[in-house]
């Protein structure tokens, strides 16, 4: 699954319509492709997430009852910044993704035999 956090942040009195006009407009990528877009908003206290499933769109927000999430890319190819999945959920629990160490995503199978 490809995973997109937006670097500008987004107004949240939008909904799922607005979202994906960013996605299209200023993110120049396609909303309906199964991707997981993330937007945080300017006060850095609140992610959105937005996804469709092929039925229709999935909207997830997270809002931090103290503090606010303390990383978020400064810079990304066309405004979005790609994220590995576990690297998405270091950062729903206000982790820094960019400094965590890891496992590698995909490493090749030893033959045992």
């Amino acid at each position: 699954m490809r995973i997109l956090l937006a670097v500008e942040p987004a107004d949240f009195r939008k909904g799922i319509d607005g979202l994906a006009r960013i996605c299209r407009k200023e993110l120049e990528q396609a909303p309906f492709s199964g991707t997981l877009f993330v937007f945080r908003n300017r006060s850095a206290k609140a992610l959105k997430l937005l996804t469709c499933d092929g039925q229709g769109f999935w909207l997830c927000q997270k809002r931090l009852s103290q503090g606010r999430f303390m990383w978020w890319p400064q810079t990304g190819e066309e405004g979005v910044y790609r994220v590995d999945p576990h690297q998405l959920h270091l950062l729903l629990w206000n982790g820094d993704p960019s400094i965590a160490q890891t496992a590698p995503i995909w490493r090749p199978v030893e033959s045992t035999g």
